[in-house]
């Protein structure tokens, strides 16, 4: 009999633990989550973060930001991954997402100190999420993705709580313009069956920064540019109308793959071997010739003799080029990338280019082949005064073209300013009546949880806070509406007429991503450090 108080003791023992761990990983991802807190709207601060190099960025990205940041606490780990998980889906969203995760954790500490069992508060967690998705499908607003004003609007609300808000609206077009350069559709012609739209911005968008000039410089290239120049002075640097041929092979003599022993008796047999090296390059050089290329751009090496050859057919060449400007400019200039000079055929050849010029920009030569027909890859150029601001408008601007891509795959529109989250709060207040059990109190707190956004965003104007979450409430009590807080002022506007609105891929991400890293938190009852003590 006298094991059955010891059974019990073990037990609550047991349960204090689990309740120790979870209270601990809400205390971290409550910390950080309000180290991005002060980042969120068109009101943001801006942080500066030093690295351990001693550079300085200056941002209010917050996935940059948590990049940065050098934590110990395993949740407060898992909280990082967060936004870079968001950031890696739909690239917008990260200061949200990690705003939420925080907020959602912090609702479900009184539970735990009620004893509510941290599964049901998964549970009642998890229908909420259910409920919330369906009001943002009923809320949700189609658009036109070929109607550049509408897309621009949209992109504009997303700009405008970046460091680069004053040039919103030339951000914007550079954002628009090379996202929709690079849309393509991927079989099913004519939208038939079966075709899908590819979108890929990160490999066919390249942002080329260059400290100098000022940001109304900054263009969008109907084709690529790369920071080459030609590899012998006297090569054409103009050409219009050029074919041009890519290789991913050196144009130079083969050396041996490992060690290559070659024995010399007589003096003869050396200028063999030199001579022998000397007619496979001008062999290898005349098979490029033959197809009447105006430049060969190659991934790899050119010697010198073959700098002569092609020099002589009045060819432009460039070597060592990066393997992915190599894949933009075949996609610009519709050519194939060949391994081989002996397997090149007509197809091969790129005619798409309509100028190329090799211009001096700075202290740098830079290749450009623009007026392309139908690009479907481009270079931004970036120009700005100082290396800071230049990576701060880079981080914006691929914000910005995500946004847009988003867009392109799924064509529908939330209202922001916090609109949405009260709209989905109103409506789990609503229907937490029809919940059972304890799993109500839970399913209640999602939607109180997702208030933070509007109240953050508030906080961020230095408004009166809790006058006009009140207001906010009260418009949202009949029902759904598009009615938000305007982050610049701190008032009320429908977000019809202010024209902010956020893309659902976006915002829908951010709720789930969220609320599932909350219930995993939740779960958890013990940290165990998985090293050896050391002896």
């Amino acid at each position: 009999m006298m094991n059955a108080p010891v059974m019990v003791l073990n037990a609550n023992t047991k349960r204090e633990t689990g309740r120790t761990a979870q209270l601990g990983n809400i205390a971290a991802a409550k910390a950080v989550s309000d180290i991005v807190r002060t980042t969120l709207g068109p009101r943001a601060m801006l942080k500066m973060l030093l690295d351990p190099m001693g550079g300085i960025v200056i941002t209010n990205d917050g996935h940059c930001i948590l990049r940065e940041v050098d934590v110990s606490h395993p949740a407060a780990k898992s909280m990082i991954e967060l936004s870079r998980a968001q950031d890696e889906e739909v690239g917008d969203g990260t200061t949200s997402v990690i705003i939420l995760a925080g907020e959602m954790l912090a609702q479900a500490e009184p539970f735990l100190h009620r004893n509510i069992h941290p599964t049901q508060i998964v549970a009642g967690y998890s229908k909420a999420l259910q409920e919330a998705l369906k009001v943002c499908n009923a809320l949700a607003k189609p658009i036109d993705v070929n109607d550049k004003q509408a897309l621009s609007q949209i992109v504009s609300a997303c700009v405008g709580t970046k460091f680069s808000s004053r040039w919103g609206p030339f951000m914007v077009d550079l954002a628009v313009d090379s996202v929709l350069k690079v849309v393509r559709q991927v079989g099913g012609e004519g939208g038939a069956e079966g075709g899908y739209k590819e979108c890929d911005v990160k490999r066919y968008v390249r942002v080329e920064k260059i400290p100098g000039g000022e940001l109304g410089d900054s263009k969008v290239i109907d084709g690529v540019m790369f920071n080459k120049d030609v590899t012998h002075s006297k090569m054409r640097r103009r050409i219009e109308k050029p074919r041009i041929l890519l290789l991913d092979c050196p144009l130079e003599y083969k050396k041996g793959e490992s060690q290559t022993n070659v024995e010399v008796k007589q003096e003869e047999d050396w200028n063999t071997l030199l001579r022998m090296e000397e007619e496979f390059i001008e062999k290898m050089c005349a098979e490029i010739v033959a197809f009447r290329p105006d430049i060969v751009i190659t991934e790899k090496g050119v010697s010198d003799l073959a700098q002569h050859y092609l020099l002589k057919a009045g060819v432009t060449a460039f070597r060592r080029v990066r393997k992915s400007d190599n894949n933009r400019i075949a996609r610009a200039v519709g050519a194939v990338i060949v391994s081989r000079p002996d397997e090149i055929q007509e197809g091969d050849v790129g005619t798409g280019c309509g100028l190329f010029e090799v211009r001096k920009i700075g202290d740098e030569y830079f290749a450009f082949l623009e007026q392309c027909e139908q690009p479907q890859a481009c270079t931004v150029l970036l120009r700005g005064g100082s290396k800071d601001v230049l990576n701060e408008v880079e981080r914006n601007l691929q914000d910005a073209l995500q946004v847009v891509r988003n867009l392109v795959f799924e064509s529908k529109l939330l209202p922001g300013g916090g609109a949405t989250e009260m709209a989905v709060g109103q409506a789990l207040a609503r229907a937490s009546t029809e919940v059972e059990g304890v799993q109500q109190w839970p399913y209640k707190a999602v939607g109180e949880a997702l208030e933070v956004i509007p109240r953050t965003l508030a906080q961020n104007c230095g408004t009166n806070v809790l006058r006009i979450m009140t207001q906010l409430r009260a418009k949202h009590a009949q029902g759904p509406t598009t009615w938000g807080i305007d982050g610049e002022k701190g008032i009320l506007v429908p977000m019809e007429t202010l024209g902010v609105w956020e893309p659902y891929a976006v915002k829908v991400q951010t709720i789930k991503t969220a609320v599932e890293a909350a219930c995993m938190l939740l779960r958890i009852d013990d940290v165990v450090s998985g090293m050896k003590k050391k002896k």
